[in-house]
């Protein structure tokens, strides 16, 4: 297999069924590179507590070693845009107007991938609003190429882009 960050999710996912690789490691080797390499890039700009990151990678654990029903994604680490809500976890829109906002809900779609079994991380970089040809805001600054640091992300989507190319992320 090849190193846990740069597996393909689908490899990943595999191993997690078929219980030869734990929830836990999974999370342990990505929350690892992310603290490697966010630092220089800043693609993701809200995450949660790693001790509450663990705890949820162990209850995926013992929900498949209990034989519970589990979902395509079940134990992936994954992070949502931050443009959209992620109920109790800090959505900002990228501006310094919702810098405290966390909503009571979440986005259908986040809604489905948490029902797949996907634990989500934290939140990505996006230009105010989204509206911008660059990922940078007034509130997180800007994420960088990871190919070349002097240079930014285009688009929205420069910071959920990025953590897949790093091997941040699966997803």
């Amino acid at each position: 297999m090849t190193e846990i960050p740069f597996a393909a999710a689908r490899e990943l996912a595999s191993l997690l069924a078929k219980r030869e690789l734990s929830a836990i490691e999974v999370m342990r080797a990505f929350l690892g590179q992310i603290e490697r390499v966010n630092p220089s890039v800043n693609a993701l700009v809200t995450l949660r507590p790693r001790d509450e990151l663990l705890a949820d990678a162990a209850a995926a654990d013992r929900r498949l070693a209990a034989g519970d029903g589990v979902g395509p994604l079940h134990g992936l680490p994954i992070a949502i845009k931050d443009l959209s809500l992620t109920r109790g976890l800090r959505t900002t829109f990228g501006s310094t107007l919702y810098r405290n906002f966390v909503p009571t809900s979440d986005e259908l779609y986040v809604e489905r991938v948490r029902r797949a079994g996907a634990i989500v991380i934290g939140k990505t970089n996006t230009p105010e609003f989204g509206a911008g040809s660059q990922t940078f805001n007034a509130l997180f600054g800007a994420t960088r190429n990871p190919y070349d640091l002097a240079k930014t992300c285009g688009g929205s989507s420069g910071g959920a882009a990025l953590p897949p190319a790093c091997g941040k992320l699966p997803l």
